[in-house]
């Protein structure tokens, strides 16, 4: 077999998995000097670290005075169990699952919580018909799939006036995504996507209508006190002033401030989304070239800007997943992309993370590697025949 020449261009930054994901740009250690190592998070230094977090997290992503911003543990998953745990059961609920993390919270809901939920799913590269799902009803959605490359194209299907609540997991979505905030009542998210903070803590966004559930119902199950939001029948305020349920890094909340203020640098909400976008656009622009390349996301509109998802479609590939893994194996040799093999339950390809962190430099200099990487997986498939 002749060797394929290899691309000159390597991206500087061969990091493209999609979480934890990316670091800010030059990005270094000496960065986190200011962390309040070795003092409690509830004297003043820890208080005011942590309230800053919020408080820049509301001014960066626009969220609206009245709406609570707690920092949570157990990263993206832990504030998403709070609300399901604390919210849910007061009236009937529509899950809505198109990929992996969704369908994980179809079974705590069906199989932990053991509610008669109407189940809503749509296949990888799809999303739900949202004209279906019933509001009167609480609303469990992805805004995001992270895994299956497909995204909500906006709040437009989503009713002002609705009896339920919506509840959406925008893990991969916050910072890189337009978030429609008088359509959602609970937000979730972690440190360790668009930003590339570090993992472990989560942060939980309530509405005003959220917070008035919480006072005004009891689940009918225990709740673990990693959970509990409310005492006495009134929210428990402290939590969404910095005063965390349990004990959280205080060099991971260092990092995370960090990753803030770099985000009020490039022009705030408005400029990570531009980035985001800019890198998935670089992707979108190589795939149309390529007949063996397809985005999984099969309506343009629905295309996530941040976690894009591929998959290959050669008639010569008999084995799409040994396949799939080769190419991003023989990337990860040669340093140029790491960890952009697709998630283990999604269809067989890549996933490049395209988040706001990652230079749309570096994404433009992996183009011609996937294609190097495929050619020679092709070669290596015809002199195996």
């Amino acid at each position: 077999m002749t060797a394929l020449a290899t691309p000159a261009t390597r991206p500087a930054n061969p990091r493209f998995s999609s979480g934890p994901c990316a670091k800010l740009p030059n990005f270094t250690l000496d960065m986190l000097a200011d962390a309040p190592l070795g003092r409690s998070h509830r004297a003043a230094v820890g208080k005011s670290k942590l309230a800053e977090a919020i408080d820049l997290t509301r001014e960066i992503l626009g969220v609206p005075a009245d709406y609570r911003i707690g920092i949570v543990p157990g990263s993206d998953t832990g504030a998403v169990e709070m609300a399901l745990w604390s919210l849910l059961g007061a009236r009937g609920v529509d899950m809505l699952a198109w990929e992996s993390f969704g369908e994980g919270w179809v079974t705590d809901v069906v199989k932990q919580l053991k509610l008669n939920a109407t189940v809503r799913k749509a296949p990888y590269g799809q999303i739900v018909d949202f004209a279906e799902v019933n509001f009167d009803n609480d609303v469990v959605f992805t805004w995001n799939g992270t895994t299956s490359g497909v995204r909500v194209a906006n709040g437009d299907a989503i009713p002002a006036e609705r009896a339920g609540l919506t509840i959406c997991d925008a893990t991969s979505a916050a910072f890189a995504m337009d978030l429609p905030w008088d359509k959602l009542d609970v937000v979730t998210f972690s440190w360790q996507k668009v930003l590339g903070g570090e993992g472990a803590h989560g942060m939980l966004i309530l509405s005003p209508r959220a917070v008035e559930r919480l006072e005004s119902y009891t689940p009918a199950w225990p709740l673990p006190k990693i959970f509990r939001m409310t005492k006495g029948g009134k929210l428990i305020e402290g939590i969404f002033k910095g005063e965390t349920i349990n004990t959280p890094s205080m060099l991971a909340v260092e990092d995370y401030l960090v990753a803030l203020k770099w985000a009020q640098s490039v022009g705030g909400q408005a400029g990570l989304i531009a980035r985001a976008n800019a890198n998935a656009q670089v992707v979108w622009n190589f795939v149309a070239q390529k007949p063996w390349l397809e985005n999984l996301a099969e309506t343009p509109a629905n295309a996530s800007t941040t976690s894009v998802c591929l998959k290959f479609a050669d008639a010569r590939i008999t084995d799409g997943a040994a396949f799939a893994k080769a190419v991003a194996k023989r990337l990860e040799k040669e340093g140029v992309a790491l960890d952009i093999g697709a998630y283990r339950d999604a269809p067989a390809g890549l996933r490049i993370w395209c988040g706001s962190t990652v230079e749309t430099a570096d994404v433009a200099a992996l183009m011609p590697w996937i294609e190097w990487a495929f050619e020679a997986e092709i070669a290596a498939l015809a002199q195996a025949a």
